[in-house]
C-alpha cells in the first residue's frame, strides 16, 4: 500500500488562523506553521496534498503555503459542518485510495531520524492497513483528545490493535476502558493529529459523518491499527501552545545553542 495523497482539515473555526501563524522553523528560516507541516509531508514522499479551508480562507492559505503551493490544492468548506464534514469534502481528491489525514494545528519534532509522517506511512505500508498515530499522554491532557484501547502486535514495536475508540474520555472513563498493558499509570494512548486512512474509512463517513463512529466501524470491518510514533506532537491551540512548539522547533534546530543562551539569561532576570 502506497500513500500517494494528505488531507489536511483546517476549516474549524477555532483553528483557521492558526496555521497562518509565523514561526521559525528547526532550519532558523522565518515560515508559517502551514510551510513548516507540508514540508514535512512532502518530504515523507506524498505527492498531492489538499488542505480543507474555511469559505474565503484559500487566498490566505496559498500565501501561506509559499514556495509549496503548487503541491496544493485548496478545498473550500462553505459552512462550518464539522470535522467529518471536512473530510468528506476531499472525496474527489481522495479518489479512492489510501490517504494520509492531518490536522493543521499540529506540529511534530521527531526523536529519530525519520520525521514524524515518515514513520506512520512506513508502519502503514508495511502493515497493509489503516493505522493511527499515537501518544502515550497523561490523564490530564485527556479532554483534548480522542483515545485508543487495545493489544500490543506480538513480536512489534509500538503497533497495536485497536478494539476500542472514545473522544475526549474522563479519566475514569479511560481508566475503565482504555488500559493498555505497559503504559506508565494514568498515561493513555491519544490521537497523536494524523492517520492513514483506507477508502473504507471514507465510505463509514459518509453513512455516519462522524470520525470517532467511522473508527470504530473500521475497527470492526478491517485491520485497524494504532502505532505509537517517536516523537513529539505539539498542539497549537493549546494555551501556549504556539510559543512551546517554538520553543521546541527552536531547540531542535541548528540554532540551539543560541536559543539555551538566550533561556537562561531570560531565567536568571525573570522574577
Amino acid at each position: 500500500m502506497k500513500i500517494r495523497k494528505a488531507v489536511i482539515t483546517a476549516a474549524g473555526p477555532d483553528q483557521r488562523h492558526i496555521p497562518l501563524q509565523a514561526v521559525t522553523s528547526d532550519s532558523g528560516q522565518p515560515e508559517t506553521a502551514l510551510h513548516v507541516l507540508l514540508s514535512e509531508v512532502i518530504s515523507a514522499g506524498v505527492q498531492e496534498i489538499a488542505v480543507i479551508v474555511a469559505a474565503g480562507d484559500s487566498k490566505a492559505y496559498a500565501r501561506a503555503a509559499g514556495a509549496l503551493v503548487d503541491q496544493v490544492t485548496f478545498i473550500e468548506q462553505l459552512e462550518p459542518l464539522g470535522y467529518g464534514d471536512a473530510i468528506l469534502k476531499a472525496s474527489d481528491f481522495i479518489k479512492g485510495e489510501p490517504f494520509l489525514l492531518l490536522v493543521s494545528d499540529h506540529l511534530y519534532i521527531s526523536s529519530q531520524e525519520s520525521t514524524c509522517v515518515k514513520q506512520l506511512l512506513e508502519a502503514a505500508e508495511k502493515a497493509e492497513c489503516a493505522v493511527s498515530a499515537v501518544q502515550a499522554t497523561h490523564e490530564s491532557k485527556l479532554p483534548l483528545y480522542g483515545a485508543v484501547g487495545g493489544r500490543k502486535v506480538p513480536q512489534a514495536t509500538g503497533l497495536y490493535e485497536v478494539e476500542t475508540i472514545l473522544e475526549k474520555p474522563s479519566p475514569t472513563l479511560a481508566e475503565q476502558h482504555l488500559t493498555v498493558p505497559g503504559l506508565r499509570a494514568a498515561q493513555y494512548l491519544c490521537f497523536f493529529g494524523m492517520h492513514v486512512l483506507t477508502p473504507q474509512f471514507v465510505e463509514e463517513l459518509k453513512s455516519s459523518h462522524s470520525v470517532t463512529e467511522s473508527l470504530r466501524a473500521l475497527a470492526k470491518s478491517e485491520r485497524y491499527l494504532a502505532y505509537e510514533v517517536e516523537g513529539r506532537r505539539f498542539n497549537l491551540e493549546e494555551s501556549n501552545g504556539l510559543l512551546i512548539a517554538q520553543l521546541a522547533l527552536a531547540l531542535n534546530g541548528t540554532q540551539r545553542d543560541e536559543v539555551l543562551t538566550s533561556l537562561v539569561e531570560l531565567l536568571a532576570t525573570t522574577r
